[in-house]
């Protein structure tokens, strides 16, 4: 477990804990890199991307993809595009990326457009 990188072990920690809890809920998944952020629900138990939102859209409204008003604006799109696919409740995964920053706005910017976790 040494040759493992910090960022690969919290990512292996995070998904274990989401299969414990069980795959009843579709998850909110999130990617950062440094120039954008990309938001996906997934429907584990199909195998499917139920909504999807990232700063590369056309519908993007932002100048730059690497500040939380474009993490805020990905998740209040991701949060339209489910609740269109029906979708209320989700399970929030995080990846390996610490909780603060743009992935905290995407999460709260969720909330805010009616997704619950």
């Amino acid at each position: 477990m040494a040759n493992i990188s910090l960022f690969k072990r919290r990512q292996q920690r995070v998904r274990t804990k989401l299969r414990k809890r069980g795959l009843t809920k579709p998850r909110l998944s999130v990617h950062r890199t440094g120039r954008h952020i990309y938001a996906q629900v997934i429907d584990d138990a199909e195998g499917t991307t139920v909504a999807a939102a990232s700063t590369i859209d056309k519908a993007s409204k932002v100048k730059t993809g690497a500040d939380s008003a474009a993490a805020a604006d990905v998740g209040k799109r991701v949060a339209e595009a489910a609740k269109k696919a029906g979708i209320k409740e989700v399970i929030f995964d995080r990846g390996g990326f610490l909780y603060h920053g743009r992935v905290k706005a995407l999460a709260d910017a969720a909330r805010e457009g009616g997704l619950e976790f």
